[in-house]
């Protein structure tokens, strides 16, 4: 594929769940500016404050509340707005919070893309689904090197569990309506995609590591850390999203070839710790200090994640741009105008956000990915 991403989204109708989230508005404004007609569809912001409404989106995209759960409501939206592309990411997103909520957890996750799936299915639709998920979905092993693709899914949490049943039940809509052999026949390229911990500006969720570090060095406290020697694939936001835009840009092209499950990951084999994202965001912003104090009768969550992305590099020709590092870099930038932006409300939010996307970008070319052209 030759194409830039611009040329292949450019004027396309594209439906979001999930817009009005973290990722979902990140790639919102990415969407946008390479062209694409977005059409959001989620329940109202998870947090507040939070990047969609400090970015201005609802105003610049065709913004929708409805929740997955619905399935009358979203079978109507997708037949109204007709998208060539769905990017499906509603979901509970927290493994603390799917302890207290498990039953809602599960219908969100697993139930809501089932919901996106039958209303393809019947509505018939032409073009692609991109089904996101997570690295969680693996089958905790435990492991020293990073899970693939091929490996089995599990869960002990029912956030993880859940996640893996979601990819159960897109293999099982993909190989039972939109099997790739008969691609010609029904037109839908089904996939799904897999990624670490991600991490950027705009992101003020509970219970996650970077919110709370930025949320306590604001307020001018130490940061709080339950397990500092977690490892996780920490990356930037803007790196699954690289891998999420051009997954469907191949998945238009070449469906039958692409409908399986990917996973983006960070370029370091090298385990990276929770007590080493600490340290390294202290460093950027400035001063800050930070305690360990575990948490007295803390639900089981995974010590060692890490991801195999050598098949989006082989098949799609897709690399992780930023470094961990690089990643807390741009995330401390972000939150350092949100600070300024407080003190100054003219300080344009989503201007930043597009910054860090042309960074992005102009890095991403440097190293060979020219169809990450924004057109800018």
């Amino acid at each position: 594929m030759n194409k830039a991403l611009r040329e292949i989204y450019r004027g396309m109708p594209v439906l979001i769940t999930g817009h009005t989230g973290f990722k979902g508005s990140w790639l919102s404004i990415w969407l946008r500016e390479l062209g694409a007609k977005v059409v959001g569809y989620s329940i109202d912001p998870p947090t507040q404050p939070n990047n969609f409404d400090l970015c201005g989106l609802s105003g610049k995209i065709v913004d929708l509340r409805g929740d997955v759960r619905d399935y009358d409501q979203l079978e109507k939206v997708i037949r109204q707005y007709s998208p060539r592309i769905v990017f499906h990411l509603a979901a509970q997103p927290l493994v603390l919070v799917s302890y207290e909520q498990p039953k809602e957890t599960l219908d969100v996750n697993v139930g809501g893309t089932v919901n996106v799936l039958e209303a393809l299915r019947r509505i018939r639709t032409k073009g692609a689904f991109v089904g996101v998920t997570t690295d969680k979905c693996y089958e905790d092993q435990n492991m020293i090197w990073g899970y693939r693709e091929s490996d089995p899914l599990g869960g002990f949490d029912p956030y993880s569990a859940g996640k893996a049943m979601t990819e159960m039940a897109i293999a099982c809509y993909r190989n039972s309506f939109f099997p790739p052999a008969k691609y010609a026949d029904h037109g839908l390229a089904v996939a799904s995609a897999r990624a670490g911990n991600v991490i950027g500006g705009g992101d003020f969720g509970e219970y996650r590591l970077v919110p709370d570090c930025m949320k306590a060095l604001m307020k001018g406290e130490a940061i709080v850390v339950r397990n500092p020697a977690s490892i996780r694939p920490w990356q930037h936001v803007l790196v699954p999203l690289s891998g999420y835009l051009l997954l469907g840009a191949r998945l238009i092209a070449e469906g039958d070839k692409f409908s399986s499950a990917w996973n983006f990951g960070p370029p370091e084999m090298k385990p990276i710790t929770t007590e080493a994202i600490v340290e390294q965001v202290i460093r950027c912003w400035g001063s800050g200090e930070w305690t360990h104090r575990p948490v007295p009768n803390a639900k089981k969550e995974t010590e060692v994640l890490k991801l195999n992305w050598e098949k989006a590099a082989n098949r799609l020709n897709w690399l992780p741009v930023y470094t961990w590092k690089k990643a807390v870099e741009q995330t401390v930038d972000w939150f350092k105008a949100y600070r300024a932006q407080l003190e100054n409300p003219r300080e344009d939010l989503y201007s930043i956000c597009l910054r860090h996307i042309l960074d992005y970008t102009k890095e991403a070319k440097r190293k060979g990915m020219m169809w990450f052209e924004t057109g800018q």
